[in-house]
């Protein structure tokens, strides 16, 4: 055989695969997709910049031809392709197995342009035997899939650059919609709303601790009826109203300590005992969505970390192929599984035949088996340990448990409920017990779903009662009365709402990571704990399109839309006329049409028919964009309270005067209560005040709280004839240091504050002057362009010249001078780096020292723990891998006289 070529798209499955083929065979990385629909203007080649259809990167009037065009970062690469190419006998498209991998796959052979034969290379686990049989069974490009892909690429461009542009005009600059997140983000802002209207129900009840006639072991029971009337719970109660919904009996807390002094001297008398046999059946093994619900459940993982540990694990040979949302399991990995279950836990927890699941997604298509171990005998956990990551390891014996738990026999119980009366004042007073048993743990003894030790776990499935038989009297040792309070609808988690997406058939379980992630990093999603919290953007944006353009964020139309995309990549659509569709619509439409027989207007399927372009060109100048981005909390004295989404972040107004205050971006809108309101709007009150006026100046000076904090003023702009503040018209300002507060700060202060940056004194050896300020990212002194960082604010006005001369003699770190550490969480444990969080130029950011990791727009950095740190650090790390960079190998010292003599020669050309 002569030399051949084999392609795939990053450098680390690259290095895997190599070792399993022989030496006629180079593996190289295309590093991800090669070409792209251009991302800006300056990427249009120059022969179609006048092109108006090139604002899209699609050919709207020529069968939805996209402009594909090979990025910048991605021309070293291309090149290195090409040349290896010409030395190549034969070329092996080795991409991944779905319709992106497939769409690799294309763009590569049209780029690449070979002219030896192409085969296109599949395999599901990267295994000696798989790799191999992959290389002898090769098949051609599969364009259904390519097609498939292509359309949800131009579905996506269509969607992005049409919509958004509404949205910066009418909401914020720079802001984004999408087919999926918008819809994501939809689900969000509703569970917050519904947050909003929940209003709080109190109810009370009473448990009795009992004692067996028998062995005095105690248990409790439950009050569940009074005289034959139910007791509340709290599913009887609406959440927008706090009022019961159904006929049952209220408990106050007066009512409740009634019943309980009734009853509490009282023998209680068991009047039934039953019990029932369960069975419980082991869970599917893990498809990308599940995968990363119980990632994010077990191990803290975000759904994006998740996927960065799985690729790892995917490319170096340990998982199989892990974008899948198929449930089926090879004969190979089944009889790997049968195998260990009979090694690890005994012939008797393996069921007579082997065990088979159905995907409850009827789109399930992405791959042909779920996410299991590889090869013929699956690696234990121990033996892998050595060779992997925390992560890694942590992710792999997730998966492993939840394989070989697949194919365990069924848990077998007995469960057992009692119920048990006693005379009351207003009747029987009914009590319920229930306790169950564990026969047979079956597939609990290897996995227990959200628990990370199932042998622990195990103890959680039973809950004994003492032997119990009716006509007993059992006596009471306490009975307590208990106060209920009804809870608003729990948020979001990412885990949740993967799973909220996959039922409802929106996205692919592929792009699941992605988008969670772009919801947070565009601003209308951050996380409090682990809960996903909407700004106020998300909610102006949500309402824009619920009201104007409703159909691109419906529910059902976005699921219909995933149908569409997956008959076209079953051959059963073709794209094109499906994306015109799309687009311009498939029929006209009577702007006047009348209701449907049930009296309300067609007004979304005539949306549909529209098609997206005239969608958007309707109306859309008339969107009243005050009123989509106000949000109304209540009324203060006769007047309407609003937040407001500003072009610089939310602000409550009342009603339309000058009493305005900026919002923190780490307040859920939940919480913006009328009270909340209230109490920020006379804060903003008490400090947007005059202190008094400066001698020198005769100006006012103010103490004003803005977006980043508080902070004094001296006097007000100067505007032009326009209103606008004049070039050199803004007022001088400086921010409140850490240990001042508005309330006291006084005008003697505040002077002391605009006074700054002050004059040290002149440096001895030099002669600058040393000066101290403050700065964007805290207090400093500057000496001609050299800087130092000074620990406190207060140093600025007590440091003297000789402190400050030896402050400079001190060595300076790398970059600009280092901020104060905000926080320290201890040790990484894979790299034993001490982890910190500092503030930024950008923000504030996660480091180990090595690695910098930003903290994301819209989190607190007050949340973020040990375990949040290390994720940002792992993703960091993983990204700047994927790019085909190693951010802990040794740094290499810049050639820098090559350099400086190519710019002396490129001077003398310039001369001549």
């Amino acid at each position: 055989m002569g030399n051949a070529l084999v392609i795939v798209e990053s450098p680390a499955k690259a290095r895997t695969i190599s070792r399993y083929l022989g030496s006629g065979y180079q593996v190289e990385s295309s590093i991800g997709h090669i070409r792209d629909l251009p991302r800006r203007a300056a990427d249009v080649p120059e022969r179609l910049k006048k092109e108006k259809w090139t604002r899209l990167g699609v050919d709207v009037d020529n069968e939805f031809t996209p402009l594909y065009i090979v990025p910048a970062e991605k021309r070293a690469q291309v090149k290195k392709l090409k040349s290896l190419l010409k030395k190549a006998d034969e070329l092996y498209l080795a991409t991944d197995e779905d319709r992106e991998g497939e769409a690799i796959a294309w763009h590569l052979a049209e780029v690449l342009s070979p002219k030896v034969p192409v085969k296109r290379m599949v395999f599901g686990e990267i295994t000696e035997s798989a790799i191999k049989k992959a290389v002898e069974e090769t098949r051609d490009i599969d364009h259904r899939l390519v097609n498939a892909q292509e359309a949800r690429r131009v579905l996506d461009r269509l969607y992005g650059y049409e919509v958004s542009p509404v949205l910066w005009r009418k909401v914020r600059p720079r802001l984004s919609a999408g087919r999926v997140q918008s819809v994501a983000t939809r689900l969000v802002v509703d569970r917050e709303r519904a947050r909003r209207r929940f209003h709080e129900a109190e109810y009370w009840d009473l448990v009795a601790e009992l004692e067996s006639p028998r062995d005095e072991r105690r248990f409790e029971a439950r009050l569940v009826d009074v005289g034959g009337t139910r007791v509340a719970q709290g599913r009887d109660f609406e959440d927008e109203t706090g009022k019961l919904k159904n006929d049952v009996l209220c408990l106050d807390q007066q009512r409740a300590e009634t019943l309980r002094d009734a009853v509490k001297d009282q023998p209680f008398r068991v009047v039934s005992v039953q019990e029932k046999p369960f069975s419980r059946k082991p869970y599917a093994p893990f498809i990308t969505s599940t995968m990363q619900q119980e990632a994010g459940r077990k191990l803290g993982m975000s759904a994006q970390r998740a996927m960065q540990v799985a690729q790892g694990l995917y490319e170096n040979g340990y998982i199989t192929y892990m974008r899948t949302d198929s449930v089926s399991l090879s004969r190979q990995a089944i009889e790997a599984a049968r195998a260990q279950i009979a090694g690890l836990y005994g012939a008797n927890y393996l069921p007579e035949s082997p065990r088979s699941y159905a995907s409850s997604n009827k789109n399930a298509q992405e791959a042909h088996e779920a996410i299991r171990p590889t090869g013929e005998t699956f690696r234990q956990p121990s033996e892998v340990k050595g060779d992997l990551d925390s992560d890694a390891y942590r992710l792999y014996e997730l998966i492993w448990k939840r394989t070989v738990a697949s194919q365990m026999k069924n848990a077998q119980g007995m469960s057992t409920s009692v119920r048990l009366e006693v005379s009351a004042e207003d009747g029987v007073a009914g009590f319920s017990a229930s306790g169950r048993v564990l026969k047979f743990p079956g597939f609990l003894r290897a996995y227990v779903e959200g628990s990370d030790d199932p042998g622990a776990a195990l103890e959680d499935q039973e809950k004994l009662l003492p032997e119990l038989n009716q006509g007993d009297q059992v006596p009471a040792r306490e009975v307590r009365a208990v106060d209920h309070r009804t809870q608003p609808p729990a948020r979001f988690t990412e885990a949740s709402l993967v799973k909220e997406l996959e039922v409802r058939g929106i996205g692919r379980p592929s792009t699941y990571a992605s988008i969670l992630q772009t919801i947070q990093d565009r601003g209308y999603v951050w996380k409090k704990g682990s809960a996903l919290v909407p700004t106020f953007t998300a909610f102006a944006v949500t309402r824009l399109l619920e009201e104007h353009l409703s159909t691109l964020v419906d529910f059902d139309f976005t699921a219909r839309m995933e149908g569409d995309l997956d008959a076209i990549a079953a051959g059963q659509r073709e794209w094109v006329p499906y994306l015109e569709e799309f687009y311009f619509g498939d029929r006209e439409i009577d702007a006047d049409a009348p209701a449907n027989e049930n009296g309300s207007s067609d007004s979304q399927d005539a949306d549909v028919d529209r098609g997206l372009k005239e969608m958007i060109g309707i109306g859309w100048d008339e969107i009243d964009a005050r009123a989509i981005c106000s949000i109304p909390i209540g009324k203060l004295e006769e007047e309407l309270v609003s937040v407001r989404v500003g072009r610089y972040g939310p602000y409550l107004q009342v009603g339309d005067s000058d009493r305005r205050v900026t919002i923190a971006d780490d307040i859920p809108p939940d919480e913006m209560t009328l009270d909340k309101a209230t109490e920020l709007l006379e804060r903003a009150a008490q400090s947007d005040r005059s202190l008094g006026e400066d001698p020198e100046t005769s100006r006012p000076v103010f103490i004003k709280t803005g977006r980043f904090g508080d902070y004094v003023q001296l006097g007000e702009p100067e505007l032009d004839d326009k209103g606008k503040i004049k070039p050199d018209g803004k007022p001088k300002m400086a921010s409140l240091w850490p240990s001042m507060s508005p309330a006291s700060i006084d005008l003697d202060q505040a002077l002391m504050l605009l006074s700054f940056p002050r004059e040290v004194g002149k440096d001895p050896e030099s002669g600058d002057a040393i000066t101290a300020q403050d700065g964007r990212f805290g207090p400093y002194l500057k000496r001609g362009s050299d800087t130092r960082s000074l620990e406190t604010h207060e140093q600025m006005a007590t440091i003297t010249l000789e402190q400050a001369v030896e402050l400079f003699k001190q060595p300076k770190r790398r970059g600009r001078a280092a901020s104060a550490v905000l926080k320290t969480f201890g040790n990484d444990p894979e790299h034993d780096l001490e982890i910190s969080l500092k503030n930024g130029r950008f923000g504030p950011y996660v480091t180990d020292g090595v690695v910098n990791a930003s903290v994301p727009k819209g989190q607190n950095p007050d949340d973020v723990d040990l375990a949040r740190a290390i994720e940002l650090l792992r993703a960091r790390e993983q990204k700047l891998r994927d790019q085909g960079k190693d951010p802990r190998a040794p740094k290499k010292k810049a050639a820098k006289k090559k350099a400086k003599k190519k710019r002396k020669t490129t001077r003398k050309k310039k001369s001549a």
